[in-house]
């Protein structure tokens, strides 16, 4: 018995994410979203230093903030186009192979674009 499945491929597809879920990644993605820009503010204010013995210091620190400010514009855009493929209705679909992404992976990844699989291929490629 087949079974709606194509013969020697089996079924893997995630199920559609519910209305509650879809709320509550959404929810998630702008909590993340203020976070990050809550960051870069906090980023961009550290003062500067000029003094002689602490401009050494700093220039490590400067450094520091430089890509923490980086890895927050590069999440904040992740969560942005998150919530951009939501409204679109585009939400829960590998950008690779176009299959769903599973529910457990957007609870912890909310923003992620690719499913599981596509994202191992990627990285195993860099």
């Amino acid at each position: 018995m087949v079974n709606n499945q194509i013969i020697g491929d089996r079924d893997t597809r995630p199920a559609p994410l519910s209305a509650e879920d879809l709320a509550v990644l959404r929810d998630n993605l702008r909590e993340q979203r203020l976070f990050r820009e809550d960051q870069l503010r906090q980023i961009a204010a550290a003062p500067a230093r000029t003094d002689e013995p602490v401009r050494r210091l700093t220039a490590a620190q400067t450094e520091v903030r430089v890509k923490l400010a980086a890895s927050a514009r590069m999440v904040l855009a992740d969560v942005e186009a998150a919530l951009d493929r939501i409204a679109e209705g585009r939400y829960g679909r590998c950008q690779l192979c176009r299959r769903g992404i599973d529910r457990d992976r957007l609870m912890i990844v909310p923003q992620a674009r690719y499913c599981a699989r596509c994202q191992q291929v990627r990285e195993a490629g860099r």
